[in-house]
């Protein structure tokens, strides 16, 4: 008959021998895939076949911009032309409503362009080119009377009402509808003195003004 103590002492023996089995099961198995992974990953180094995230993402979109010619047109006339809108493109390039609404998804789901409202407008952007502030003053800059308020006033540093109305060739209350948007925007600010009203620009965009004034003709 065999003593409990003996049971007990082989029960302990063949517990650690089936736990020291499994640990070098589990050692053995962890060996085996580090040595495929860096047979693998060397075998793709030396083949040119091994990519970053990042290489897939930088050929994926030249693939996206170089499989048509349209679409790299509009991308490239974009870049040239930022906060350029809608009509512009079609017109610039000659091309239909429908092919230029094509291929603009396709740029903006590949996030390779980006847009802001302006009014009815939708102004277009390559991405990561501008910041948000950025791209509101140069949708602003679209507008032809806006962005020769802005050039004379950064040309002058401050400039009378009515001065400005009479540079422009429009009326007062013309003037005042157009720098309704500029104040509101704390772009430019208006100071009065007496019955004088003068407008200055505002010292946050005195310095980033004149560089996307540049992008635009005379």
């Amino acid at each position: 008959m065999i003593r409990k103590p003996a049971v007990a002492l082989i029960l302990s023996l063949v517990i650690a021998l089936s736990l020291f089995a499994f640990i070098q099961l589990e050692k053995n198995s962890s060996l085996s895939f580090s040595l495929n992974t860096s047979f693998n990953l060397q075998q793709a180094f030396s083949t040119g076949s091994y990519c970053t995230p990042f290489e897939d993402a930088a050929k994926e979109t030249q693939l996206i911009l170089t499989s048509n010619s349209t679409r790299t047109d509009i991308y490239d006339f974009i870049v040239a032309n930022p906060g350029i809108q809608f009509r512009g493109i079609c017109a610039g390039l000659d091309i239909a409503i429908g092919t230029a609404e094509f291929h603009l998804g396709v740029l903006k789901k590949a996030g390779l362009i980006s847009f802001i409202r302006d009014g009815k407008y939708k102004r277009f952007f390559a991405s990561r080119k501008f910041s948000l502030r950025e791209m509101k003053l140069i949708a602003i800059l679209r507008h032809e009377t806006v962005r020769d308020i802005v050039r004379k006033i950064s040309a002058e540093k401050t400039v009378g009402h009515a001065e400005l109305a009479r540079f422009l060739r429009i009326t007062s209350q013309g003037l005042t509808w157009q720098m309704s948007r500029l104040k509101q925007e704390g772009i430019v600010q208006e100071s009065c003195s007496g019955m004088r009203v003068t407008y200055t620009i505002v010292e946050t965009y005195s310095a980033i003004l004149p560089q996307l004034l540049n992008g635009f003709d005379p």
